[in-house]
């Protein structure tokens, strides 16, 4: 092995020998930080805003796979799914097939099967993630909060005793343990058993 050190600062191998860098060689300092890995964000950031604004995603994701569109079961009148955007592991909505805004417009066949979705959600969630309890809710229009307005959804967030910490107050980041590919398979498996 060259000892020289390289353009990097770090010492560099033979073309015969594997690249081994030591992390202590590399550059910045070492801390004592914990290092969160969320590679699913990926899909948010490189798709930007604008995917929001051309297609609505709950009339989209009926239309591809479950697992594609994270569903996890498929009613008559509306369907589960995963939030692309979880504010924690396990993060469902529940969305009537029909593009309607608001709770008002739904009927009353959709009211029932949207109330009964969310009651075997929250079941499974229990069974799957042993949470310690829910933040259910619906936020009806744009002024009220709701990312995606045109398409009435609602909420089922799980919670843990120890799931506050400092990441949402002081750095405005959700810690996810969980990938959304396994959670929804976890879910989805555990949804009719």
């Amino acid at each position: 092995m060259n000892d020289e050190a390289g353009p990097g600062g770090a010492a560099e191998t033979d073309a015969a020998d594997p690249a081994l860098v030591d992390a202590a060689t590399l550059p910045g300092v070492p801390d004592e930080f914990q290092r969160l890995w969320t590679p699913h964000r990926m899909a948010y950031i490189q798709a930007g805003p604008e995917v929001l604004r051309t297609d609505c995603p709950f009339c989209e994701a009926p239309r591809k796979s479950d697992e594609d569109g994270l569903i996890v079961f498929r009613g008559r009148t509306a369907y589960a799914l995963l939030n692309l955007f979880p504010y924690n592991s396990g993060h469902l909505l529940v969305c009537p097939y029909r593009h309607i805004a608001t709770y008002d417009q739904a009927t009353d066949e959709e009211v029932a099967e949207i109330g009964a979705l969310t009651q075997q959600g929250m079941r499974v969630l229990r069974q799957v993630s042993r949470c310690d309890g829910f933040n259910i809710g619906m936020n009806q229009g744009h002024v009220a909060g709701a990312g995606v307005d045109e398409h009435l959804h609602q909420h089922i967030v799980p919670r843990w005793a120890s799931d506050a910490n400092f990441f949402p107050i002081i750095a405005k980041t959700k810690a996810l343990p969980q990938l959304l590919g396994d959670v929804r398979r976890a879910v989805a498996d555990a949804w009719n058993a």
